[in-house]
C-alpha cells in the first residue's frame, strides 16, 4: 500500500468533482474566453468569472476583476516581484525590497537577478528553533527606497506559520506580497484585514486544482505601479498596439488554461462547501498527533514549532542517516511517499541548521488524510530505528 505524504509539493488526491470538472469542461465546452461571442465561449467565460469569485471569496479580496491567473505561485510571485520592482526602475527610483530566510526560491532567485540592475535586497533572520519571523525585525529592515515586503506565509520547509497580523500593521503602506502557497484553502486569509497587497498562490496545493494553475490577486490601485512582464492578445481592446490597462487583460497575455481553471473552480466550491475552518481544524488534529506519537521516536527529530498552532500540515524530520536514503527506505519498506532534500529553500535550511546535513525528510499532510494514516507513518518511522534498517 503506497500513503502519499508529499501534499506541501501538490496535493493528492483531489476531489472526484475536480475531475469531473474538467472531463466536462473538455468535452463539453472546449471554447476560449473573450475569444468570441458563441454560446461555448460565453459558457467557458462564466467558468472563469465564477473562479475569480470564488478565489476571492475564500480571502476576502474586494475584486474579482483583480485575481489574476498565472501558470503557478512561481509565476505569479515572478509577476508581483518584476512588475512592481520594474515599474520603479522606470522612474529612475531606487528599490529596496526586504524578505526572510523562510522564503522560497521563486521569491529569492528573482530579487538575486535583480541585483545585476542596482536592486537590493535584506534577507530578515527567523528563530532557528520554530522558523518564525520576529514582525518587528521586517519593519526595522524597511527603508526609504523599499518598494516590497515579501513572506512566505507558511514555510515549506518547516510548516511554520507567519504571524500575519502584526507584520501587517508594521509595515504600513509598504506593499506586502503574501506567498500563500503552503496555507491557502486550510488556514484563514483575510487580505484586507492582514493588510495584504499582492497575494500568490497555486491552484495544485492547498486548493486542491491541478497542476498548472496559480494566481496574483492584487488590491485595487496596487496595478498602477506594476509593469506587466508579458504582453500579447487579450480577447480585448484589440485596436491598441500596446497591452490594455483595464484589468485583469494587463497581466493576461494570451489564452488561459481552461482546462485547469475549470477543474481549479470546483475544487475552491468543494473547499468553499466545507469552510476553512474545518479544513484547518482537522490539519490541527493531524499535526497534534503527530507531534505527540513523535515523541515516541528518539532516533528522528522534528525541526520547527512544537506547538500545532504555530505551524501548518509541514514537517522536516532530522535522522542520523541521510535523508534520501530514509526517504527511500520509507517508501520501499512501508509505502511512505515523502520528499528529501533542500526543498527549493536554502536559507530556511540555513536556519535550522540542515542545510550541510542534505536537507531533511519533509512530510505533509493533506486533507483526505485520517488518524490511522499518521499512524501508520509514526509506525513506518519508527521501524527505522536502526542503520541496520536502513
Amino acid at each position: 500500500m503506497q500513503l502519499y505524504f508529499d501534499n506541501a509539493a501538490t496535493s493528492f488526491p483531489k476531489p472526484s468533482t475536480m475531475h469531473e470538472a474538467m472531463m466536462e469542461y473538455c468535452t463539453a465546452v472546449g471554447a476560449s474566453p473573450g475569444r468570441g461571442s458563441y454560446q461555448k465561449a460565453d459558457e467557458a467565460s462564466k467558468i472563469l468569472d465564477s473562479c475569480r469569485q470564488s478565489l476571492c471569496k475564500l480571502v476576502n479580496a474586494p475584486s474579482e476583476d483583480h485575481c489574476i491567473f498565472t501558470l503557478n505561485c512561481t509565476d505569479a510571485i515572478n509577476l508581483a516581484i518584476l512588475g512592481i520592482v520594474n515599474f520603479s526602475l522606470k522612474n529612475n527610483e531606487p528599490v529596496h525590497v526586504v524578505t526572510t530566510a523562510m522564503d522560497h526560491n521563486s521569491v529569492l532567485r528573482p530579487l538575486n537577478e535583480l541585483c545585476a540592475k542596482g536592486v537590493t535586497h535584506t534577507i530578515v533572520n527567523a528563530d532557528p528553533a520554530t522558523g518564525i519571523v520576529e514582525p518587528s525585525a521586517i519593519a526595522n529592515a524597511i527603508n526609504q527606497d523599499t518598494k516590497l515586503v515579501a513572506i512566505a506565509h507558511g514555510s515549506n520547509v518547516t510548516g511554520s506559520v507567519q504571524d500575519l497580523e502584526s507584520i501587517g500593521s508594521l509595515c504600513g503602506s509598504v506593499p506586502i506580497l503574501l506567498d500563500a502557497a503552503q496555507t491557502m484553502g486550510h488556514h484563514h486569509i483575510d487580505v484586507q484585514s492582514m493588510n495584504i497587497a499582492l497575494l500568490a498562490f497555486p491552484g495544485h496545493k492547498g486548493l486542491l486544482g491541478p497542476l498548472g494553475t496559480g494566481g496574483l490577486i492584487v488590491r485595487p490601485g496596487i496595478e498602477e505601479y506594476m509593469l506587466p512582464i508579458r504582453t500579447g492578445g487579450t480577447g480585448s481592446a484589440s485596436e491598441l498596439p500596446i497591452q490594455p490597462s483595464t484589468m485583469p487583460d494587463k497581466f493576461e497575455a494570451g489564452s488561459h488554461n481552461m482546462v485547469g481553471i475549470a477543474g481549479l473552480n470546483a475544487s475552491v466550491d468543494w473547499i468553499l462547501e466545507r469552510g476553512v475552518d474545518k479544513l484547518y481544524n482537522h490539519e490541527q488534529i493531524l499535526c497534534k498527533a503527530f507531534l505527540s506519537e513523535m515523541k515516541k521516536c528518539s532516533h528522528a527529530k522534528i525541526i520547527g514549532p512544537k506547538a500545532a498552532s504555530q505551524r501548518c500540515g509541514v514537517f522536516s524530520i532530522v535522522f542520523e542517516e541521510n535523508p534520501y536514503i530514509v526517504a527511500k527506505a520509507l517508501e520501499e519498506c512501508s509505502g511512505i511517499q515523502s520528499r528529501a532534500g533542500l526543498h527549493c529553500a536554502p536559507f530556511a535550511h540555513k536556519t535550522i541548521g540542515t542545510d550541510t546535513l542534505g536537507g531533511t525528510v519533509r512530510i505533509s499532510f493533506g486533507p483526505f488524510h485520517r488518524m490511522d494514516d499518521i499512524k501508520t507513518l509514526t509506525k513506518a518511522i519508527a521501524n527505522l530505528n536502526t542503520k541496520a534498517s536502513i
